[in-house]
């Protein structure tokens, strides 16, 4: 039972951490707590790849401080991770260790015989279980010879004359997969019959990558991420195509690049401030004076023309900055802040909003990321983003009744493993696609239904002796924001308070000194394969479980 002591102790660890991300909150209303450097060995290997093939003369001075990064980010164990300092991962371990052959094979050979024997012991490539990045991977042991031109995966090109199939087999992809299906036209053994169509399809792939270039302003930075813009540029030059949008690219590499010589992921000023803004309403900040540049913010960066490329209408949001690319993660999560927030002036936005979700929802009654009907891995359908979109919708005013929510939890139904448990193609494993599903099916009504009653049920089972959740795995140690999304899930599902007290006290026990709480790689890059903390996300969701709980107590 929970002690006015305990109740005391909450209601402190809330107030805390709340001042804590204010303290990190930007004048334009981001909240940056615990955004240091977002530097990537992936964005590293992209930048330097692409340099080589674009610009090998003028940008060999960031091409050598590229490469002194990457030897410096190398682990002990040979491998490299997408974030450095954390478990070496196979996909940055490869990319790097053939970027480093391909522009420094004398002066780091030491490094690359140390990747290399990291991947043997990996398995190899086909280990790695994701086969888009297989076949990133592949492409880069190309430039270097370690596969055989004959013997690479074709880019199929020729389907770019059918867009619509095209966004819907490729997704987000689309404009990374022209570049280097344009580059494959140029150095991949093909028919007659092949080279035909490829001619044919040419502009059309040519005009996605620059639909998203002009979308995004023209700066030369695809998606704000030297990682997407380096497969992209690295395609172009290899192909000589494009060549306005590569010598702008060559411009924002060298207007990106840190003062420790490496490049950045793209930031994520959105989603980082809608997690910690759903944090600090769960918390009772509403009317809080410090939450009004945040509905500033995501008025501001709604977008209102649509985004061609992907097929996808104008009102969604994406992850960051003005002419950011659409996501359904995001665009449903930022309707809900919206509706918490107090005032009017955010009605249109709010509609505009749930009508893109409305637009967007696939024919089965999911959403994936941002192309209808995709079923690409790590772009949808997910449960997780179906369950936020569903939240967005039910915020907004739409009914429980309603044929989009019903449509919706009908494929949730179906798409629950056989363990009770649901994926989430963003967070690692099942616990945070499970929680998520589960207050979504409570608040459609749906609490008592067969798929509810087993989420809940694998949820329980799941946590571990120490009172904390992890990835579901008894070998894995727990998470805060693990924690926070199972205390969350099983509140909405109506479990005692007293039940969960081993999760609160682990909650209480993992702050900070300043209040906050640690971050964990829970969040997917690609699926399965790279992983990487958000600050944000761990304060904004132990915020809400905390909030939750005293609620519950209170009752």
């Amino acid at each position: 039972m929970s002690t006015p002591l305990l109740m005391d102790e909450v209601s402190e660890a809330i107030d805390a951490a709340a001042e804590a991300l204010f303290a990190a909150q930007r004048p334009d209303g981001v909240f940056i707590y615990g955004i240091g450097s977002s530097a990537t060995t992936l964005s590293t290997v992209g930048a330097v790849s692409a340099l080589h093939f674009a610009d090998p003369e003028g940008s060999a001075d960031l091409v050598r401080r590229g490469v002194d990064w990457l030897v410096a980010a190398q682990a002990e164990d040979g491998g490299w991770s997408m974030v450095p300092g954390q478990e070496s991962e196979a996909g940055p371990t490869a990319v790097a260790t053939a970027v480093l052959q391909l522009v420094a094979a004398d002066a780091a050979a030491g490094q690359v015989k140390a990747g290399q024997d990291w991947m043997h012991h990996y398995g190899g490539l086909d280990a790695i279980p994701h086969l888009e990045v297989v076949a990133w991977c592949r492409q880069f042991y190309g430039y270097v010879g370690w596969i055989d031109p004959r013997d690479m995966r074709r880019f199929p090109l020729e389907l770019a004359l059918l867009p619509g199939l095209y966004r819907r087999l490729f997704d987000l992809r689309a404009p990374m997969v022209s570049a280097l299906a344009l580059a494959q036209t140029r150095h991949k053994p093909l028919t007659n019959f092949q080279r035909r169509l490829a001619r044919w399809a040419e502009p059309n792939a040519l005009s996605v990558i620059r639909q998203v270039y002009e979308h995004e302003g023209s700066t030369g930075g695809w998606c704000e991420d030297a990682w997407v813009t380096g497969l992209i540029v690295a395609g172009l030059a290899r192909a000589g195509l494009g060549r306005d949008m590569v010598e702008a690219a060559v411009r924002w590499f060298r207007e990106q690049i840190n003062p420790d010589g490496s490049w950045s992921s793209g930031p994520l000023d959105l989603t980082w401030t809608m997690y910690a803004a759903r944090g600090l309403l769960a918390a009772g900040y509403a009317d809080d004076e410090r939450l009004r540049p945040v509905k500033a913010l995501f008025l501001r960066l709604q977008q209102h023309e649509p985004f061609t490329a992907f097929g996808c209408p104008p009102g969604f949001w994406g992850w960051s900055g003005t002419h950011g690319w659409p996501a359904t993660l995001e665009t449903g999560e930022i309707v809900s802040v919206l509706s918490r927030l107090p005032g009017d002036d955010q009605a249109d936005a709010i509609r505009d909003g749930a009508g893109w979700l409305t637009r967007q929802q696939d024919s089965r009654g999911s959403w994936g990321l941002c192309v209808r009907n995709t079923k690409v891995a790590n772009s949808g359908p997910c449960p997780h983003m179906t369950a936020q979109a569903l939240d967005g919708l039910l915020d907004s005013g739409v009914p429980a009744d309603d044929r989009r929510i019903r449509r919706a939890l009908g494929w949730l139904a179906k798409a629950q493993q056989p363990d009770g448990s649901y994926q989430s193609v963003w967070y690692r494993m099942h616990t945070a696609g499970t929680s998520a599903v589960l207050q979504t099916l409570v608040r459609a009504g749906a609490g008592n239904s067969p798929a509810a009653v087993r989420a809940r049920q694998w949820l329980e089972r799941t946590q571990r002796d120490d009172g904390s959740w992890g990835t579901g795995l008894p070998t894995d140690p727990g998470t805060v924001e693990e924690t926070a999304w199972a205390v969350r899930g099983l509140l909405a599902a109506g479990a005692d308070p007293a039940a969960l007290l081993p999760g609160v006290r682990w909650l209480l026990a993992a702050r900070l000194p300043d209040g906050g709480w640690p971050a964990a790689p829970v969040n997917e890059y690609v699926r399965y394969v790279s992983r990487y903390p958000m600050p944000p996300l761990a304060q904004g969701l132990a915020l809400r479980a905390l909030s939750h709980y005293r609620q519950a107590v209170a009752r």
